[in-house]
């Protein structure tokens, strides 16, 4: 804003005679007028002029001066700043020059020398800035070739850069359109007055973008990875808009809509599953439907570099396992197993109780012997490996080597936490000791996870784990039974939390899934709960003929992990009935198993985080001893290596160094030269060499997708920027006015400038005029 002047008077002497020469005047005027025949309105307005000349003659006498503060010429700095970013290769409707060229011709020639005109009166600094701002001598050499504009990051290092100089302001040539501000311009308090000049035009470009792409896994089997985008498509309207999703050079899936408006905002989802677990990356792309079957013909829009992005899906790298205590062989367990046998990612491992325990001193045997006679006849095992009399018969299934389970249920933390998840079916409590519960309780909590307890005459209330330390993890409460009698049966219905979780449907409509529980058997082993706890999940239900209501199926985060309790004792009842059936109770179980085990952790794992550079990456490693506890004083290697899009293909080693802020946690920085899809390969060594573990991830630079996600400049942006920095919007056209004026805005350094009024041609002009009037009015009226 212009700074205001002031008028000061340097002959203050001649005050008093000038107003009593003024005081004799008036009175003159009113002993004429009194004289003078003449309408009232005639005389009003001469004597008005007369005073109005001798006024602006007398205050000559007292040589008024206009003092003002302008910018000191050469003390102070104003900056230049370009965009040189890709956005600017945008050529506006009708125009044969793009943005860029456009801007360069600006700047780079001065073609109207308003450069020159304020390298009079400031020191000019000139700056362009893509992903970081850069000082130039001139603006010749703008290529436009930066893959982000990082305007937040580029004004908060300029702000820096300056910091203690005297700058007046700044001229901020950009189309607003930001990669790096969501509407947070705090990284603009402290900057001086910032004058936005908007590059390209407002009006709306023919243009499809890929505006939002997110991805969601789910425990789902037949589809378990989902994919969302957002599409826009401008100046498209009646036309098919095709998306097609593509792992390398193979349509996965594809979808076509139509554009319905002039500006449509379609919406496309993908349900797939990728063959084999792993790292799978692919490229979303969007395309009207007939340049697509023409690859040949000339593309209608305005850039095609924001038709497609590339996105990394996580399969899961490691077999997941999991542990089923089961405590007898029964059909449920059968299924179970049935169902887990079948899923590539899931290995269940089992300690299945044969016989329990007899009572101590009734052994009923042949005399010496010590053994259980279950081993009997099997001539080569030893009294060391079979179990006496006052020990379950257990039997390993799917063991790893010999020493897996070997001993029964772990004991200690470190052989407990190898597992994803534990399953306890029909086994009561007394098979645990107090350590072991705690153990299973810390194994949820701390290890992150997961928890199933399967219904039955030994599980629950029944099994007597009220008040147990695996009770206060249940989603249910175990002291509160139902109150009211059960009946012989009970049906299965989805509850409407139910219906929201894809796991627990199995058909891909509502009516079918509603057809496929009407038809399945009714149930008759329940352990009734009459409520679940606080912030649980009851998605299932089972009801009787009289309409009440028990939880059939419940779950809930515990710490870290997950619990999920099943309350209905006889599922394999619904195996049994026929062979689309038993798919379906397979499937049941594998997709609950896989929502026990979906986010348990492992002992290492690797995530590359974003900075506000989109091209630099953060790359985290992120650690744990046996037991689950951080683990420091490793050594953390990280392979970056180029799988897709990047030209280089070469991977380069890294070294994570130890984290300063959270312990276990391993950073180091890398810098995506190319755009493309990059896996991380990270693997961390314990202090005594042997090593902990291994992760991959994977991560895609895509740096244009949010540099060209909006074509239009971003006038409000600016707007607000220039508001909170107190600069204001300046059009191209106006740049030379605006240079001229300059000096008369605030500035750090400034100088008072007195310029005398009393000279002023004007001035006597002014009285002259008065004067001149006064007499031709009176000699219009008769009066002179």
């Amino acid at each position: 804003m212009t700074v205001p002047g002031a008028i000061v008077f340097a002959g203050r002497s001649w005050l008093a005679p000038c107003a009593l020469a003024l005081a004799a005047l008036l009175a003159g005027i009113f002993w004429a007028a009194r004289r003078q025949r003449a309408e009232t309105w005639v005389l009003w307005v001469c004597g008005a002029l007369k005073m109005l000349g001798a006024t602006a003659l007398a205050c000559c006498l007292l040589e008024p001066i206009w003092v003002s503060q302008r910018a000191r010429p050469g003390s102070n700095v104003f900056a230049l700043i370009a965009d040189n970013s890709q956005s600017l290769q945008i050529a506006d409707a009708g125009d044969t020059a793009t943005r860029g060229e456009r801007l360069r011709s600006e700047l780079a020639s001065d073609p109207r020398k308003w450069q020159q005109l304020l390298e009079q009166d400031f020191q000019a600094r000139r700056y362009t800035f893509d992903s970081r701002l850069q000082s130039v001598r001139d603006f010749g050499d703008m290529r436009f070739d930066g893959r982000a504009s990082a305007l937040g990051a580029a004004l908060h290092a300029a702000t820096e850069r300056w910091r203690g100089q005297p700058v007046a302001g700044a001229l901020l040539f950009t189309d607003g359109n930001a990669t790096d501000l969501s509407g947070d311009l705090s990284a603009m308090d402290g900057c001086p007055p910032i004058y936005p000049v908007m590059t390209g035009s407002e009006n709306e470009l023919r243009d499809i973008s890929v505006d939002a792409l997110s991805v969601s896994q789910t425990a789902f089997e037949d589809a378990p990875v989902t994919v969302q985008a957002a599409v826009s498509a401008h100046d498209f309207s009646g036309s098919e808009i095709r998306a097609r999703l593509m792992e390398g050079s193979n349509v996965v899936a594809a979808q076509t809509q139509r554009a319905n408006a002039m500006d449509s905002r379609l919406n496309f989802r993908f349900q797939i599953q990728p063959d084999k677990p792993g790292i799978h990356f692919y490229k979303l792309e969007a395309r009207e439907a007939g340049e697509l079957k023409n690859v040949a013909a000339p593309t209608k829009e305005a850039t095609l570099v924001n038709n497609s992005r590339l996105l990394s899906v996580d399969r899961g790298q490691r077999p997941l396992r999991v542990l089923c205590v089961a405590g007898r062989p029964d059909w449920e367990y059968k299924f179970l197993n049935r169902a887990l046998e079948e899923d590539p990612q899931v290995q269940m491992a089992t300690l299945l109780r044969i016989a329990r325990r007899e009572p101590k001193f009734d052994f009923r045997s042949r005399g010496g012997e010590a053994s259980n006679p279950l081993y009997r006849g099997f001539g080569a095992a030893t009294n060391e490996e079979t179990a006496r009399y006052d020990e379950p018969v257990l039997k390993r299934w799917n063991v790893k080597d010999e020493f897996e389970l070997r001993d029964g249920f772990p004991k200690t933390a470190e052989a407990l936490f190898k597992y994803d998840a534990i399953i306890l079916d029909r086994v009561e409590a007394e098979f645990f000791t107090h350590e072991q519960m705690l153990l299973m309780r810390r194994f949820v909590a701390e290890r992150g996870g997961g928890f199933l307890m399967i219904g039955g005459a030994e599980s629950f209330r029944e099994g007597g784990y009220d008040q147990t330390a695996i009770a206060s993890m249940l989603p249910v409460y175990l002291d509160r039974p139902a109150s009211v009698p059960l009946p012989a049966q009970f049906r299965l219905a989805l509850t409407r939390e139910g219906w929201l979780q894809p796991w627990t449907r199995l058909r891909a409509t509502e009516a079918d899934e509603q057809a496929r529980l009407a038809a399945m058997p009714a149930f008759e082993v329940l352990n009734p709960m009459r409520e679940a706890k606080p912030g649980a999940s009851i998605l299932e239900t089972v009801s009787d003929a009289g309409n009440h209501t028990y939880p059939a199926l419940v779950t809930q985060k515990f710490g870290r992990g997950a619990v999920a309790a099943l309350m209905v004792g006889d599922l394999w009842r619904w195996g049994i009935s026929d062979e689309e059936m038993q798919r379906d109770l397979g499937k049941t179980w594998r997709q609950l198993v896989r929502w026990l085990v979906s986010d348990v952790p492992g002992r290492v794992s690797v995530e590359a985080r974003s900075t506000e550079d989109p091209t630099l990456v953060r790359i985290v490693v992120e650690a744990r001893d046996a037991e689950f506890r951080p683990l420091e004083n490793a050594s953390a290697r990280v392979t970056v290596r180029p799988v897709a899009g990047a030209t280089q293909t070469k991977p380069l080693d890294l070294t994570a160094e130890p984290s300063a802020t959270a312990p276990g946690a391993y950073e180091v920085s890398y810098v995506a030269r190319e755009a493309g899809a990059y896996l991380i390969d990270s693997t961390v060594t314990q202090a005594d060499g042997q090593v902990a573990g291994h992760h991959a991830a994977g991560w895609t630079a895509d740096p244009a997708a949010e540099e060209f996600r909006a074509l239009k400049p971003n006038r409000g942006l600016l707007e607000q920027i220039a508001r909170r920095t107190g600069g204001q919007m300046v059009a191209m056209a106006d740049l030379p006015k605006f240079v001229a004026k300059l000096p008369e805005r605030g500035a750090p350094i400034t100088e008072s400038v007195a310029e005398p009024l009393w000279r002023l041609p004007s001035v006597f002009a002014f009285a002259l005029v008065c004067f001149v009037m006064d007499w031709g009015l009176r000699r219009w009226r008769g009066l002179a």
